[in-house]
Formats: structure tokens, sequence, C-alpha cells
């Protein structure tokens, strides 16, 4: 039977195998919800890069860039870290690069993978159907916070769990901790997750919308897949 792992933290990837493993890497609040957004409103790519020095030679090709630190847009750049920067029409069409504090981070440190995936609550149905058509393992990587575990990224992996229970082993504790920590939650998540960390953050920038927005469920048939260095949109 394949095999479903969670990796807690890209600071602990090196303990964990991605080789034969189809990785989804998970930043809920907000990099890769983000990034569904920008596929289901008609992006062409987007580029993953670690570093905003990487993401300022990409803008000056002539792409589009995004660039965040510490939830905050960093300054020099057309796009930020908000899910609605994306439902513009200046998107459409657009190859985008990329920067965030976690969830880049966490892309780039995936390309040993057979797949990598972007998840979110936003997309979580597509990727579900998609992973059951895979004979492969999957592993969810959450990309955290600097290298710390936190519970949003962990209760996406707990739901990605739930949908894939009858198709795929529980192959350490991480899984079977995500998906008891989305079972407690998931009737109210905004409420569950109203003492976390990354949501007082967000909460001191006065993007509560953001927030509600990123925990709805199954709001786009999206799959964006690394080919190359760029992300793309699969048909599902």
């Amino acid at each position: 039977m394949k095999q479903i792992d969670v990796c807690l933290t890209p600071d602990l990837l090196h303990l964990h195998t991605i080789e034969n493993t189809i990785v989804v890497v998970a930043d809920v609040f907000r990099a890769t919800s983000c990034m569904v957004t920008a596929f289901a409103y008609g992006v062409k790519s987007i580029i993953p890069v670690a570093t905003v020095d990487e993401c300022r030679q990409w803008q000056e090709r002539g792409y589009l860039a995004a660039a965040e630190r510490n939830a905050r847009k960093v300054e020099g750049f057309e796009l930020d870290n908000s899910p609605f920067t994306y439902m513009d029409e200046q998107i459409r069409g657009a190859d985008v690069a990329m920067t965030t504090t976690n969830g880049t981070l966490a892309i780039t440190r995936s390309r040993g993978a057979v797949k990598v995936l972007v998840g979110s609550f936003l997309n979580l149905d597509a990727i579900a159907r998609y992973l059951k058509t895979e004979p492969y393992d999957v592993m969810v990587l959450c990309a955290g916070w600097k290298g710390r575990v936190n519970m949003e990224d962990t209760l996406f992996a707990g739901a990605l769990i739930d949908r894939l229970k009858e198709s795929y082993a529980m192959a350490e504790d991480s899984v079977i901790m995500a998906w008891r920590l989305y079972g407690q939650g998931k009737d109210n998540l905004p409420s569950y997750l109203s003492n976390s960390s990354h949501i007082r953050r967000l909460q001191r920038l006065g993007i509560q919308k953001d927030i509600t927005y990123c925990l709805q469920h199954d709001l786009y048939d999206v799959v964006p897949v690394l080919r190359g260095n760029a992300l793309v949109s699969m048909e599902v």
C-alpha cells in the first residue's frame, strides 16, 4: 500500500526520504494559497526562489515579481503575499517570480522528489483526487515559520490525510498527529487557530480577510506542479 508521510518543518527534511515520493508543499498563510489563487485567476507560471536577490534578477528580466519577508511586502516589488493581489487582471497570462519567508524555500528544497505539488485548503480536493491516481508515496512538507512547526500547515496535512486515509498507509507518528489535530479543529478552523503564532502575527498587520480566505476548502480545481524551475498548473 502507498504511504503518506508528514514533515512538520523543512528543517527536518533531512530525516525524511523524498526519492520515489510526491511532495506536497503547504504554506497556508500565505504563499501556497497565493499560488493556487494565482493559477485559478490565469497566471501562466510562477518561479519560486529562495532569496530576494534571485527574485530581483527575474524582475529585471521582465517578470512580475512578488517578495515577502516577515509577512510584509519587500519594497520595490510589484506583488505582495496576499491572495487578493492575485485576483487582478494584470496576472492573467503572466510569468511571476516569487520569494517568501517560508513557502518558496520549502519548494526549492523539495527538488529531489518525483513531483513537487503546491497544496492549500483552497485546492484540497483537487490535490487529493490527483494523488489517488498516482502510484507513488506522498509526503506533505509543512513550510512552518523559520524552521519552527506551525499549526495551520500541520492542519492542512491532516486534512489531506483525512481525504487519503483509505488509499495510503500512515507512515509515521507525525501523520497520526496531523490527522488527529485536524479532526479536533476541522469544524471551526478559524476558532481553533485563533491563538496560533502566525494568526497573531498576521492580525497585527490587519489582514483578517486573508486568514478567513485561506481557510476555505475546495474553492479551486487547480494543481500547481514544479516543472524545471517553474510552477505550472496541471489539468485534473
